[in-house]
């Protein structure tokens, strides 16, 4: 009986043993997971201005941040947050506001630009947005930040939205500028460096749709639960661009560099992109209650300024 009773205890004690082994397996899995921050963009444009100069010069390193950077569509951003897969997303937009309203605990947190940089641009013999009526207007995406902007735009200029036939194409802004050239669309909202050369090809701005909506143009969303739980961490993220945004807005000929390097520009296009980029940049990053969607909501449902605006007092800036 006794020698049965050891063998048993000695079966429960290596069991136990190899559940403690497990636990601390998973546990130390779970802390190499966290120890890798991820951060998703939907493409490298110049909106990704802050998060490629952070990434590139550094500045996620000194902040100490593992970061990684996972190109993702917006439409999966919100999914891949909650499930864990992604801690941030690198923008603030229709979006991504549409998917709090939706019933995503996601909030915007920071700030890169207070308005977007996007002219609806047409074909030569196309003078006015009166002329485009029942043409072909090309966007990014149905229901994105470019269709939400240019509707608000058509709006404020007097217009009815319903008048313009869209045409959703995705990928890159040059190939809203080739289905111009070839005539599949009669016009097209585009964006810099895209723009300057629609100009140089003789193609007329109609609106500058930028000018007109109240809109960020890039930033961070994370979950409601990140800013609760990970504070820390957050700031630093919050930090970190907002140090790369700095150092982009003092020094204009390496940020020219990596705008060449990384957005595959020439150095003409890249000059005219920085200088117009530049007069977009929020000063402090902290969320503003301006319009992100086609409709009014309240500001607390869709962002959380408070990180940043701890952020922003450490670093110097003047909060009123």
């Amino acid at each position: 009986m006794t020698s049965l009773f050891l063998r048993l205890n000695s079966a429960a004690l290596a069991t136990a043993l190899i559940t403690l082994m497990a636990i601390a397996a998973g546990s130390t899995h779970a802390q190499e997971r966290r120890g890798k921050t991820r951060i998703s963009n939907a493409g490298f444009t110049i909106t990704a201005l802050p998060l490629l100069a952070a990434r590139d010069w550094g500045i996620f390193n000194a902040n100490n941040l593992d970061m990684e950077v996972i190109l993702m569509q917006s439409a999966l951003v919100p999914a891949a947050l909650t499930q864990g897969d992604i801690d941030y997303q690198a923008g603030v937009g229709p979006a991504s506001v549409n998917a709090t309203m939706s019933g995503f605990a996601t909030r915007a947190i920071w700030f890169s630009s207070d308005r977007i940089s996007y002219w609806l641009m047409a074909r030569p013999q196309y003078k006015t947005l009166e002329s485009l009526k029942q043409k072909k207007v090309a966007v990014t995406g149905l229901g994105g930040t470019v269709h939400v902007a240019f509707n608000m735009a058509v709006e404020k200029a007097g217009g009815n939205p319903k008048d313009f036939v869209l045409v959703s194409i995705g990928g890159q802004q040059i190939q809203q500028l080739i289905s111009l050239e070839a005539g599949y669309v009669d016009a097209a909202v585009l964006s810099p460096p895209v723009t300057f050369g629609a100009q140089k090809k003789g193609f007329n701005k109609i609106l500058d749709v930028g000018a007109m909506v109240e809109m960020p143009g890039g930033g961070l969303t994370t979950l409601a639960r990140t800013i609760q739980e990970r504070p820390a961490e957050t700031k630093r993220v919050i930090r970190s661009l907002q140090a790369a945004k700095e150092e982009i807005r003092k020094a204009k000929p390496r940020t020219i560099e990596l705008i060449i390097k990384l957005l595959r520009m020439d150095r003409e296009a890249a000059n005219e992109t920085y200088d117009q980029f530049i007069t977009t940049l929020s000063p402090s990053g902290i969320p503003t209650r301006g319009r992100h969607v086609d409709r009014k909501v309240n500001f607390n449902e869709i962002a959380d300024d408070r990180l940043a605006i701890e952020v922003a007092k450490e670093m110097g800036y003047k909060i009123p």
